[in-house]
């Protein structure tokens, strides 16, 4: 395999080629349908279809947590690329389609009709919470042999997605990758994704922090508590900080802590006129943090963009940015 020493990408992801369905809707309605309020939770294709019959009038938009991620990298400037598997149908040339738009290189073959292209059912209530009801499709059956290896070796970064580490495929072509990623001497950033995740995989990723295969760890409080048992934020932060090179934890209001490498930075949240869909919050914060780690910035500053990204994204439904992000650094930082 040509490897190469300096990284043709900033970024590279691997992670679900979802789009997303994102509608308002009252308290009454999440009950009604029996929802995770303020979760994920994995469907079938069936109750998916249930979930979309009885969702109010909804927005269509491409995304999957990493995706988001490479989302807002690419609108801060970074360069990006994005594997992933979606169906042939209409749904998964809308997900190519906006992705490619937003300049982020996706070239994973489509795998065919059945399953579908995955998607995520998002009921947001009054106060900005979302319940995310997700139906893998294709993504889920990812393939190692659907890796471009020259491609991943040539990222400085390899960004993972914990969501797709449930499904037996794709968490084996994501090994594979960091072994690409490795050999080439780039770095491995994880995001945890969800306490679901770390329950049913958490001595895999507890493995991984203890081998020091993780050089970036993302996680928000509850997936921090649920990853090392310590029900007390300092107590989380202290049994994980030691293990990994940097270790990034966001609080929602309460803002984000980082620790590399024994230094420790915090940000408060940004302040925001009106929380709207609290959808991407995590995802814009990664992106934002890693858009100034990929640029040797200083930890403070990181958090500072990460705050700044994850703001934005919460000012307005769908999980991507809307307004230019480089303008809107240069006026917060």
């Amino acid at each position: 395999m040509n490897r190469v020493t300096e990284p043709r990408y900033d970024v590279i992801a691997i992670g679900n080629a979802v789009v997303d369905v994102i509608a308002s809707c009252d308290e009454e309605l999440i009950e009604e349908l029996d929802l995770n309020r303020g979760g994920m939770t994995l469907v079938d294709e069936a109750r998916a279809d249930e979930l979309y019959s009885a969702m109010p009038p909804a927005r269509e938009l491409s995304g999957g947590s990493a995706a988001n991620t490479l989302a807002g990298l690419s609108t801060l400037g970074l360069q990006c690329a994005f594997i992933g598997q979606v169906a042939d149908d209409q749904l998964g040339k809308v997900f190519r389609h906006d992705m490619r738009a937003t300049g982020i290189d996706f070239d994973t073959p489509a795998r065919g009709r059945d399953p579908a292209t995955g998607r995520v059912l998002i009921f947001v209530t009054p106060d900005g919470e979302r319940t995310m009801n997700t139906f893998l499709g294709a993504g889920q059956f990812l393939p190692a042999t659907a890796l471009d290896e020259d491609l991943i070796a040539s990222g400085g970064i390899l960004y993972l997605e914990g969501y797709l580490w449930d499904p037996e495929e794709p968490r084996r072509a994501m090994r594979r990758a960091i072994e690409v990623a490795r050999q080439a001497g780039r770095k491995i950033a994880f995001t945890a994704s969800e306490s679901f995740v770390i329950e049913r995989h958490g001595d895999d990723f507890r493995s991984m922090i203890e081998d020091g295969v993780i050089d970036i760890l993302f996680v928000n409080e509850s997936e921090l508590a649920t990853l090392t048992g310590e029900d007390e934020f300092e107590a989380g932060l202290a049994a994980v900080a030691g293990k990994v090179p940097v270790l990034v934890a966001t609080r929602s209001e309460k803002g984000a802590v980082a620790i590399a490498n024994g230094t420790r930075a915090e940000v408060a949240a940004e302040p925001i006129a009106k929380v709207v869909d609290t959808t991407g919050a995590g995802d814009q914060f990664a992106a934002g943090f890693l858009s100034g780690f990929a640029k040797d910035e200083s930890l403070d500053r990181c958090l500072k963009r990460g705050a700044i990204a994850a703001a934005e994204v919460i000012s307005h439904y769908g999980p991507r940015p809307e307004v230019d992000m480089k303008a809107l650094m240069s006026e917060k930082l």
